[in-house]
């Protein structure tokens, strides 16, 4: 009797509460922060992160972990820690208000306000300053120095105003003075004019600051620079001053504190690089000093000793194929051990007339029926192709060089650290042309052997991507087509090594060969691969000698298991060291960590709960600190800190401590049987304070599976494409977003059976208007809707966005994005249709909305942008203007210029605000917006905007 006495004496207090919360608005966007480039220091006794809101300024937090406080910096952001856990350096930008006013009197942006530079010394607290900054370079691996560079100071508007009133009233005072010092000033300025002047082109002071001393050293005029890893040296071309200091490339020794010189030559350099240890340099240089329209780049090296950098490479070298040269776009590299140096080289590209006029120049596409890609491809690609470059490797230990790659053999992986004696080489076009209505991507893999200077056919036809294995004694890929993992010796022995258990995509429902779930990694000594399945790791023996063995057993209990990587520099997994896996629950969609010991198999749980955990938690270098997040639908994803291993853990940040003020809502799994008889799953969102016995207003938004996000926290936010599930839930609506699986050959029939029978068990659920449900999607989700309103005539409204209503014209279009032909994904991906136009004509039929518009009965809101990439505009068009012609409510949404979805803010409020009115007319019997009445003429575009709300006569 107590404590029922107690909960009626807090039930009022709480329903008091409850009634203060505010309802979530559209200019609630602008003041959630989403937390953003989370850092720790080496030492882990530092956090940094970012506060950006919606709108507005972001903050820079740093966290001092020892004595849990913190200090805010106003406007910054790109924070990195120095390697000896001293320093944070970080930019500071103008105010964003302040910019844009610039921007609003048209300020060319090379005279915007420049960024801040900011150097917090962690010990003492002390901020140094550095205003006018261009850029800022931060050692990797070594500590001491940083370089950055500045640009002349760009004065605003109203600075200059007050300054002109000021010097105004020195006048009357002191014309004198001032007309001498105008003089001057003028001697000077003409003095000056004759110089050259910092600029992008001409470069901009660089400069090299000792943090513990604050002195500094300058080379002026840089274009490029770069710091080693490891070595305590960096490199810079500078287009020179004057007779004093010549054009070259300078590299400067923190240790001796000075600019050396080491190739005084103007002309055109690029790609400054250092090996890891900071004892090579290497750059692609053009010193030719003719008008050349093939320009003669050379490869040059310098090393500690050198008194100045040499030729390395030039051009048709003997190793090179005939008439071929350096490239200068291919990105140099040294390998991780120094004993290599990567670079390229390529054929003399094709030269244009330049003697034409425009008048005499032809503009024609020459279209083949046998051209390995279609025109639209090519387009897309020419700049690349134009830019392609061909792999070569300098063995420096013996001064041997390699072509590796070449026009039949063009594309070329190398392992993360170049080290490799040998580069995987992949030839795609025996199968470029049937990949545009197959969607696959097939090749032929051959090997290159360095040292022996050859070529090896290792596998024909393969789907898959081939890598090598750390210590180079294996290539291995997932091969679609065979559902399992190949492993190729570098001699091209071929083993399938797990054809006896399913490593691929068990819920694959398109018409294709089903992907891999990937896998951790190899252990050290190439001695196994752990590969995932749907729930566990396995242990793989790349020679197939031994069966796989499951590490993780999680399938029975239906948990799924993935490898924490802590150490971002990891190539291969010690198994005499216990690993992090990353666990999830299928059945209740919570999750958590478990520690997995590979040598006795042991597994040990160390949190688990109704959360979503982090999967990439962030871990300190040297300390045993890790930051990571846990997240559920009323709980922000605040970073978390622990320094035993998940056992403890404290909040670092506090991202939207106003969530407390608002009324949010609940989400929970919701089942039910579809049409066909399977039992399906779903996400169903209540309002805060729920009452069943009321009746809500219903949107059902989907896609295909979602019901594993259950714990994601949906923070308000304008989105691009779909509604926010919090800000509707805020406002007194109920949410369904159901699963949905699909028959190949039956996209259509499969969204109706899952999603209106889903609805149908809700509406009947005694808490749903049946007289007020909505559908809203997008891209594949809007398709669906289509069809589903051509089947049923149960829901008040619809909003589809990027919608096909019509497979047969979509069908042969393009997806100018990339210029790829459509047919593919309706025969082998998202369209699931499983077959060409020709094959399954009556499927295409059957699945295209358009030919049943006419029983449409639904108003429907429709945003389709003319610059989508994905899905053709004009579907959306064939959609309006069909629902137009049959005289049914269609509202039609372009942005222009915008992609698949609004990216622009502006747009994105206004699609959000528009969507809302909408629902909220057809669901909460809320007066018609003006322009849902009206329109809005092209008179008026983006003057007038219709928002005002007509009232009901």
């Amino acid at each position: 009797m107590k404590s029922i006495l107690v909960s009626i004496l807090i039930l009022p207090a709480l329903v008091s509460f409850s009634q203060k919360k505010k309802q979530l608005d559209h200019p609630d966007f602008a003041i959630w922060n989403q937390v953003m480039n989370s850092q720790l220091s080496n030492d882990g006794l530092w956090v940094s992160y970012e506060l950006v809101p919606g709108e507005g300024d972001r903050t820079l937090v740093l966290y001092d972990v020892k004595n849990a406080s913190e200090r805010h910096f106003l406007r910054a952001q790109k924070s990195k820690f120095t390697d000896d856990n001293r320093y944070a350096v970080f930019t500071i930008t103008p105010p964003e208000d302040s910019l844009k006013a610039l921007r609003r009197r048209k300020v060319d942006k090379e005279k915007l306000t420049p960024d801040t530079l900011a150097i917090l010394n962690l010990s003492t607290g002390i901020v140094d300053k550095i205003p006018d900054l261009e850029g800022v370079s931060v050692p990797e691996r070594w500590s001491g120095y940083l370089a950055y560079q500045v640009k002349p100071a760009v004065k605003n508007e109203e600075i200059e105003k007050e300054e002109e009133k000021e010097e105004g009233e020195k006048e009357k005072e002191k014309l004198e003075e001032v007309e001498k010092a105008e003089e001057e000033r003028k001697a000077e300025e003409k003095k000056e004019k004759k110089k050259k002047s910092p600029s992008k082109k001409n470069g901009y002071p660089l400069i090299v600051r000792n943090l513990m001393t604050q002195s500094e050293d300058t080379l002026h005029f840089v274009t490029d620079y770069t710091l080693s890893k490891y070595g305590t040296v960096l490199a810079a071309y500078s287009t020179g001053s004057d007779s004093t200091m010549k054009a070259g490339v300078f590299v400067y020794d923190c240790d001796q504190s000075d600019w050396n010189v080491i190739k005084t030559q103007k002309g055109t350099y690029k790609n400054l690089v250092w090996n890891e240890k900071g004892d090579q340099l290497a750059f692609i240089a053009d010193l030719d000093t003719t008008k050349a329209q093939v320009r003669p780049y050379e490869l040059h090296r310098w090393k500690p000793g050198m008194d100045s950098a040499l030729v390395f490479v030039q051009n048709n070298a003997p190793f090179m194929s005939e008439g071929w040269q350096i490239s200068e776009y291919y990105k140099l590299r040294f390998s991780e051990d120094g004993t290599k140096l990567h670079f390229g080289v390529a054929p003399e590209p094709i030269v244009e007339d330049t003697t034409l006029l425009e008048e005499e120049k032809v503009s024609v596409e020459v279209w083949h029926y046998q051209d390995a890609q279609l025109y639209t491809q090519q387009n897309i690609r020419s700049k690349a192709e134009k830019e392609r470059t061909y792999h070569c490797v300098a063995d420096l230990s013996n001064g041997a060089f390699r072509q590796v790659a070449n026009e039949h053999l063009r594309d070329s992986r190398m392992d993360r650290e170049g080290n490799s004696p040998y580069v995987i080489l992949n030839d795609e076009t025996p199968y470029l042309r049937e990949s545009s209505w197959t969607g696959e991507t097939r090749r032929d893999v051959w090997l290159f052997d360095i040292p022996g200077n050859r070529h090896s056919l290792i596998a024909r036809d393969v789907e898959g991507v081939p890598q090598l294995s750390p210590e180079f004694n294996f290539m291995y890929w997932y091969n679609a087509p065979d559902s399992a993992w190949i492993v190729s010796t570098v001699k091209g022995e071929l083993k399938n090594v797990t054809q006896s258990i399913p490593m691929y995509d068990e819920l694959n429902d398109v018409p294709a060969h089903p992907g891999s779930y990937g896998m951790a990694g190899w252990t050290t000594g190439d001695k196994a691969l752990l590969i995932y399945d749907r729930y566990d790791i396995w242990k793989v023996d790349p020679t197939n000698q031994s069966s796989p063995i499951n590490l993780t057993n999680g399938r029975a209990n239906k948990l799924r298991y993935r490898y924490v990587r802590l150490d971002p520099d990891e190539r291969k997994i010690d198994p005499a060291k216990p690993i992090l896996l990353h666990m999830f629950n299928e059945t209740t969609k919570g999750g958590g960590y478990v520690e997995l010991d590979l040598k006795s198999g042991q597994l040990r749980q160390i949190l688990a709960g109704d959360f979503k955990y982090d999967s990439s938690p962030l871990k300190a270098r040297d300390a045993e600190v890790i930051v990571y997040t846990t997240e559920s639908f009323q709980q922000f994803p605040d970073l978390q800190l622990t320094t035993d291993r998940f056992m403890s853990s404290r909040r670092v940040s506090d991202a939207n401590p106003q969530q407390k003020n608002y009324k949010w809502g609940t989400i929970e799994l919701f089942s039910w049987t579809a049409y066909d008889g399977q039992q399906l799953q779903g996400l169903l969102v209540k309002p805060e304070g729920f009452d069943p016995a009321k009746k809500y207003p219903l949107i059902v938004n989907f896609y295909d599976r979602s019901s594993d996000e259950l714990y994601t926290h949906l923070a308000p936010f304008p989105h691009r494409s779909t509604i926010n599930y919090t800000f509707y839930a805020s406002r007194g609506y109920v949410i369904f977003n159901p699963d949905v699986p699909y028959k190949i050959g039956y996209p259509g029939e499969s969204a109706f059976n899952a999603v209106v029978s889903g609805t149908e068990t809700l509406m009947n659920a005694g808490f749903i208007d049946q007289q007020k449900v909505a559908l809203q999607g997008h891209s594949w989700g809007g398709y669906q809707i289509a069809h589903i309103l051509t089947k049923t005539g149960i829901y008040a409204c619809a909003e589809a966005g990027a919608v096909v209503v019509n497979m047969t014209s979509a069908y042969g279009g393009i997806r100018w994005e990339t210029g790829l032909s459509r047919m593919f994904q309706y025969e082998h991906q998202q369209s699931r249709i499983g077959g060409s136009l020709w094959e399954k004509r009556d499927l295409y039929l059957e699945n295209s909305p358009l030919f049943n518009l006419d029983k449409i009965s639904t108003p429907v809101l429709i945003m389709q942008n003319d610059s989508d990439g994905h899905v053709p505009w004009y579907q959306g068009i064939e959609f309006f203007s069909a629902m137009r012609r049959l005289g049914k409510p269609a509202w039609l949404l372009n942005y222009n210029g915008e992609p698949h979805w609004p990216l622009k803010l502006q747009n994105r409020k206004d699609f959000n605000l528009r969507m809302q009115q909408f629902f909220d007319h057809y669901l909460m019997n809320a007066p018609m917006p003006k322009w849902m009445r009206d329109g809005v003429p092209a008179v008026e575009k983006g003057i007038l905007q219709g928002y005002e709300l007509i009232e009901r006569k």
